[in-house]
């Protein structure tokens, strides 16, 4: 395999990486996911620093990730909802989540993810060429 010479600056990763690519902002987002949406609710679930949930928050909103909408019975309070950006981010997520179950410590699935249609879990994220069959790593190059 060709090793590619390239420009950090034209490649997405690092962006994304800077983005999302912090623990606490994983969770967060893994919580917005499973519908938590108030701040208090985060803070119980993960039990994160109140100062570093709110740093956290502020970056998925000041990112439009996530977006602050005010509550329909109390307008002084707010919910945290996925954008669409923010929802963009499910495959990696759970992509990164398969890979952990696979090599992390072990541990099952919990809670299953499953297709709300017939309740089946999900498959494993894959590549797929344009034309829909699986691919593996081995299978691409870059132009």
């Amino acid at each position: 395999m060709e090793v590619l010479r390239d420009n950090l600056d034209e490649c997405g990763l690092p962006g994304a990486v800077a983005a999302v690519g912090e623990r606490w902002t994983l969770m967060i987002l893994r919580a917005a996911f499973n519908g938590v949406r108030n701040f208090e609710d985060f803070l119980a679930l993960l039990g994160i620093a109140r100062n570093i949930l709110a740093n956290r928050l502020a970056k998925l909103v000041e990112l439009a990730i996530m977006e602050r909408v005010p509550m329909q019975d109390d307008r002084r309070k707010v919910e945290y909802r996925l954008t669409d950006k923010g929802i963009d981010l499910l495959p990696a997520l759970l992509a990164l989540r398969q890979w952990g179950e696979k090599h992390g410590l072990g541990v099952p699935s919990n809670p299953v993810l499953t297709d709300s249609r017939d309740n089946l879990p999900i498959e494993l994220i894959r590549l797929h060429a344009a034309d829909g069959r699986v691919i593996e790593w081995r299978d691409l190059h870059w132009l």
